[in-house]
């Protein structure tokens, strides 16, 4: 199965209970489909979310809604049904948004390009905490709920753990030379693998997080951008976005 979308994709997002995948563009529109294995997919909802590009998008509330943050440093969610704007909050970050992620039914985080993630209440609308912690853009974010830790990667070749409950920075590896563009958690908590800029793999214990463990080379010839834990498994997705359609293989 495949979309033409258009323009290029910057970023995507499966509804958690439904057959609709949202895309976010360089133009810095919104597309909502709905798809299945033996039709066409076809388009719900098209709107310009944003006036620069649409780099981080997800559900929230259970798919009730869709939020989206830009390099326009602006926030905005949007009713799933009627494609009505929710609520926009403008000058969101000093720098421009590349990252977001749900974190629980009530709040999410966004990362920057100069390493600066903010924590946001949903139903406040409000920030209520910032982390500075990196040195170039959030690349990625994963969340340990039992923990209420958040993991994030950046360009400057770090892996940062947060900790949501004391409000610090609790730990943060050496440098790498290369960039960690992706994460995920794995093995019910205990491993942390990034994926990095030269298509290496870089496994960390959970608690030991200033050196990794492993390494995994040779597996891409491409850069890593994405890690999908499929069954505490992992599959990396490579994003040719500039050269290729937005592909949905299901």
């Amino acid at each position: 199965m495949e979309i033409d979308l258009g323009k290029v994709p910057f970023t995507m997002d499966f509804h958690p209970s439904d057959n609709l995948v949202t895309a976010g563009l360089i133009t810095g529109d919104l597309h909502l489909y709905r798809f299945n294995a033996d039709s066409t997919p076809q388009r719900l909802l098209e709107i310009h979310a944003h006036s620069e590009a649409c780099r981080a998008v997800r559900f929230i509330n259970d798919g009730q809604a869709i939020i989206t943050g830009s390099s326009d440093r602006s926030i905005l969610a949007t009713d799933l049904e009627t494609g009505s704007p929710i609520t926009r909050l403008e000058n969101a970050h000093e720098d421009a948004i590349f990252s977001l992620i749900n974190l629980t039914e009530s709040t999410i985080a966004t990362g920057d390009d100069q390493g600066c993630i903010k924590v946001w209440d949903t139903r406040q609308r409000s920030c209520c905490n910032s982390f500075n912690a990196h040195e170039d853009y959030v690349s990625d974010m994963t969340f340990a709920s039992d923990s209420m830790k958040l993991l994030s990667t950046s360009g400057d070749g770090t892996l940062s753990v947060c900790n949501l409950r004391s409000n610090k920075i609790q730990s943060q590896s050496e440098f790498s030379e290369e960039e960690l563009l992706s994460v995920v958690i794995m093995k019910n908590g205990r491993k942390v693998i990034c994926g990095s800029q030269n298509g290496t793999l870089l496994l960390y214990s959970w608690g030991f997080f200033k050196d990794c463990s492993d390494r995994f080379t040779g597996l891409s010839p491409n850069s890593i951008d994405a890690l999908l834990k499929v069954i505490d498994l992992f599959i990396w997705l490579n994003f040719l976005l500039s050269r290729i359609l937005l592909t949905l293989n299901i």
